[in-house]
């Protein structure tokens, strides 16, 4: 059997999945993640993710029903392909890898990003998604460090967009603390991309109700995914806002375009540290939901329908 999957099927680390087998999803997460090695950069931020501990905080987002998480850790920060597939194994969930550059002040050095063609860019993607014994399942997360695009980050977001069309893969983004989401989604648009494809991360660190109307009436989607985080005084005291835009779109019809996540990507969000690893959304945001007055059957829309319906693979353009 091969381990490629075809349109209509989900393409995990072990092969192909059929989208009701995927259950309760986390749309956007990391298991290893390093960022602060990067020449001239000095955060700090780091996933360290040993494989023993990270089996340990998937195997609680298990317990609690979890399915499947989608591990978008791209090139030249972390990603390790084999290593994901190893986790899934070891936890029994699904995990669907990522593809693709991060965003400029991050992009290896040996991808060369300024020096290629679009269309070498997409190439290599693409050739990721056809060959190779561990495969990625979406494109991103993709993004741009600044409230603009650069015109490198443009460059990758093209590809981006015509890797998708090759591929039927679906492309998800980093965009934070500004509107910059639209200018992403109006260069994938402008490569014939559809907005249906297209996810639209961070939103909850621009949480500005005319910001995710606009996003969702174009057709893409709004993620909200820095759910229990606690880095800033947004993050800690911001959630009741989250929670009355999430509300608006739901009473405006959107429960299709909307997907919720944690972004685990630095030590201290992990349950062993401290932090509430993966399973946030579980034990906390979604009650709060709940509570808000969002029934149970567009929770499952949210979390379940929504996150296969976007790692379901289409037939290629």
């Amino acid at each position: 059997m091969s381990n490629r999957a075809a349109p209509g099927q989900v393409q995990t680390v072990l092969g192909p999945v059929a989208p009701g087998d995927l259950g309760f999803t986390l749309p956007h997460e990391h298991t290893k993640c390093s960022l602060w090695w990067i020449e001239n950069r000095w955060d700090y931020w780091e996933l360290i993710g040993d494989e023993p501990r990270i089996n340990e905080e998937l195997a609680a987002f298990k317990a609690l029903g979890g399915g499947t998480l989608v591990d978008v850790t791209p090139i030249g920060i972390g990603r390790d392909l084999a290593r994901l597939a190893r986790l899934s194994q070891a936890t029994g969930l699904h995990i669907v890898a990522g593809a693709g550059w991060y965003r400029q002040a991050y992009y290896p050095a040996e991808a060369r990003i300024d020096r290629r063609s679009i269309d070498d860019l997409a190439d290599e993607i693409v050739q990721e998604f056809v060959d190779g014994p561990v495969r990625p399942g979406i494109i991103g997360e993709i993004g741009t460090d600044k409230p603009w695009v650069t015109a490198q980050e443009e460059r990758v977001f093209r590809a981006a967009a015509r890797a998708a069309l090759r591929t039927g893969a679906s492309v998800t983004t980093h965009a934070v603390q500004s509107d910059v989401g639209l200018a992403q989604l109006t260069i994938l648009e402008d490569e014939g991309l559809d907005p249906a494809r297209i996810v639209i991360g961070h939103c909850d660190s621009h949480p500005r109700i005319e910001h995710w109307r606009e996003i969702v009436r174009r057709g893409a989607h709004v993620e909200a995914d820095f759910l229990g985080m606690s880095f800033t005084p947004l993050e800690r005291a911001g959630e009741p806002k989250v929670v009355e835009l999430i509300s608006t779109l739901l009473n405006e019809g959107f429960e299709k375009q909307i997907l919720l996540s944690q972004d685990v990507c630095h030590d201290s969000q992990l349950a062993s540290y401290g932090g509430n690893g993966y399973t946030y959304l579980q034990k906390s945001f979604l009650p709060r939901l709940v509570g808000a007055g969002v029934n149970v059957a567009t929770i499952e829309t949210i979390t379940v329908e929504n996150p296969a319906r976007l790692l379901t693979l289409r037939k290629p353009a």
